[in-house]
């Protein structure tokens, strides 16, 4: 399945970055089901192996040399620049959509590397990719999640297998600006389930700094928290998250407070000046496209669902890692198909959250409580409590 989905690529009008991993990950995705079926000794292996290397290593490689990216990674280059000169990402008045920076600044990080070694060739121009760091974080909070759950979690073949899915491997090749928080949000649900409220919150600040699309994530972290550990610590989770996030954010709301908002919030909403790209005929889209009215509609319905999702958190909050990561990703998927701009690619992040957590089995279930007030009342007595690192 995988290996015809990557085929499409190549076939249909899509940018160049894309087609190209297409072509390679479709060949190893060919040669890792051929090593699957064959009878011969560590099958299951080389094909993690072939499929990591046509899906990622190859198509990566090849884009960095050609310079190929998707045009996000300029984007959190020039921010890096922009940064390291003005102490503030976002250009006071963009001329053109690519001159946009429609992330908070926490992501301009991903583009200091390219500030401090430049545009010259090659190791350090490589180097400088926002890429590279973007997967080398994404790939640390992996291994991170992987310790703080312990010895009985996901093996690293099956780790190995969802970094060489296509939920990870496209973006990972061609533009990884999604990947660092999608990182952070695994290893700030493994904190949680293990009752680590400030390592949870902690990391739940970097990746709400990155984009406010992981903003939800502090609700879900806090009500696993409260069912595991108790009202202090779902308190002492959501002060470390919230206050980490004005210290990384306020610089730049202070220094620049209008672009901030026009290019972060209402850029992406479609209420900017300039035309978002993200237009994949989602509902969301479609309703905005009928006009103010539409757009006030989808708004509404977005609202209306993220409302019920936090509600839900009350009723029946999150009792372990698999119902945190599901109830995280339904209100993600919620927010992207009701958004009035997105893309289809958005919703690689929840398939990812809720594929990840099945992975680890680190975490043992307990049984659900019927509100967060009721499982902070109560002490945990089936689940240790931890050191409230």
């Amino acid at each position: 399945m995988a290996a015809v989905w990557a085929a499409v690529f190549p076939l249909i009008t899509a940018p160049e970055p894309h087609r190209v991993w297409g072509m390679s990950a479709c060949v190893g995705y060919v040669c890792a089901a051929g090593a699957v079926l064959s009878s011969r000794p560590y099958g299951r292996v080389a094909s993690v192996w072939l499929a990591s290397g046509g899906a990622v290593v190859v198509p990566l490689v090849a884009l960095l040399v050609t310079g190929g990216a998707q045009s996000e990674v300029g984007v959190i280059e020039r921010s890096g620049i922009l940064t390291m000169h003005q102490a503030t990402p976002y250009l006071a008045d963009p001329h053109t959509v690519t001159e946009v920076t429609p992330y908070l600044p926490g992501m301009a990080v991903f583009g200091l590397p390219r500030a401090v070694l430049g545009e010259g060739g090659g190791l350090l121009g490589f180097l400088g990719d926002a890429r590279l760091w973007c997967a080398a974080v994404f790939l640390g909070c992996l291994w991170g999640a992987r310790r703080v759950l312990g010895p009985d979690g996901a093996g690293r073949l099956a780790i190995g297998v969802l970094i060489a899915s296509p939920v990870v491997a496209l973006p990972l090749s061609v533009s990884g600006v999604d990947l660092p928080m999608t990182g952070l949000l695994c290893l700030a649900l493994a904190c949680a389930a293990r009752q680590r409220p400030v390592a949870a919150g902690l990391a739940l600040a970097l990746a709400c700094s990155m984009k406010w699309t992981a903003w939800p994530a502090v609700a879900v972290a806090v009500a696993l928290l409260g069912h595991r550990a108790g009202l202090r610590a779902a308190v002492r989770g959501a002060a470390v998250a919230v206050a980490g996030t004005l210290v990384l954010v306020l610089p730049s709301a202070v220094l620049s407070p209008g672009p901030l908002v026009q290019q972060v919030f209402a850029f992406p909403l479609g209420q900017g000046k300039w035309e978002t790209p993200a237009a994949s005929p989602l509902p969301g889209r479609l309703l905005a496209d009928l006009g103010p009215a539409g757009w006030c509609a989808a708004v509404g319905l977005l609202l209306t669902g993220g409302l019920a999702v936090a509600v839900s958190l009350f009723v029946r909050p999150p009792h372990d890692l698999v119902t945190a990561a599901d109830r995280l990703a339904l209100g993600l998927c919620v927010a992207f198909l009701l958004a009035p701009a997105g893309r289809f690619g958005y919703l690689a992040l929840p398939v990812f959250l809720a594929g990840w957590a099945r992975l680890v089995r680190g975490v043992r279930r307990t049984a659900p409580a019927r509100s967060l007030v009721v499982a902070a009342s109560v002490p945990a007595r089936s689940v240790p409590v931890g050191d409230g690192r």
